[in-house]
């Protein structure tokens, strides 16, 4: 069975969401949204160990919603962040072993990520060397310079265009060479399969799921706990 690492950056500090604390800590049905990211992981046989990258004022027990001080779950690791998200997935891939041949980069803040779509993505990367789920984009995009007002440049074809999700899921050794030759400054890098294509490397697309929503809003919250309770 291949072996697979998936790295958390999880260091963010939530602007958009607003309020006294991360959105990552926020109860969702009673546990935490990162925990239940993680838990989607723990779980599975082909995953070998899981990177959280975290922030300095952090600590693991209080992002797993946990007053106990004993011992995590054997396949957890955390590490310092970084300054952004790159910097981050940098360094949580620091600490995979160098057996694991496989890297899964999923965003802490989809708690909703299915075993069918990891399943999925996963068969995907080891077919085709790269794969990343992804929705077919629903709304007319126009091009423009910004801030607004501002004069569109021209209206891109939607039926070519794709929304991203996680988990990203790529060769450990591509993903190693990608940093080594990245030409952009890191924080440009908003996706971490754009590493990849920077330097050449194929990726692949793969059916994403509706639900696998990402948490950046209050809204988003409610809406996970809505798509929680209809699954039951």
């Amino acid at each position: 069975m291949e072996q697979f690492a998936v790295l958390l950056p999880a260091a963010g500090r939530s602007v958009r969401f607003g309020g006294p604390r991360s959105k990552l800590l926020e109860p969702l049905d009673g546990m935490p949204v990162i925990r239940r990211a993680i838990e989607a992981f723990t779980i599975r046989p082909d995953v070998a160990c899981i990177v959280v990258a975290i922030g300095v004022d952090q600590s693991p027990h209080e992002l797993l919603g946990s007053n106990k001080v004993g011992p995590l779950h054997p396949k957890l690791r955390f590490t310092p962040g970084g300054a952004n998200r790159a910097e981050s997935v940098r360094r949580a891939l620091q600490q995979v072993p160098a057996d694991v041949a496989w890297i899964a980069v999923h965003d802490a803040a989809r708690p909703l990520v299915s075993q069918p779509l990891i399943d999925r993505i996963f068969a995907a990367a080891i077919e085709y060397g790269a794969a990343v789920p992804a929705l077919p984009v629903q709304l007319t995009v126009k091009q423009a310079q910004g801030p607004l007002p501002a004069k569109v440049q021209r209206t891109l074809p939607r039926h070519t265009l794709w929304a991203m999700q996680t988990p990203q899921v790529m060769r450990r050794t591509d993903l190693l060479d990608a940093y080594t030759k990245c030409s952009l400054p890191l924080e440009e890098v908003t996706d971490d399969v754009q590493l990849l294509e920077l330097v050449g490397h194929d990726v692949w697309l793969v059916a994403g799921d509706e639900q696998n929503i990402k948490i950046t809003t209050p809204s988003d919250l409610r809406l996970a706990e809505l798509l929680l309770g209809s699954n039951r």
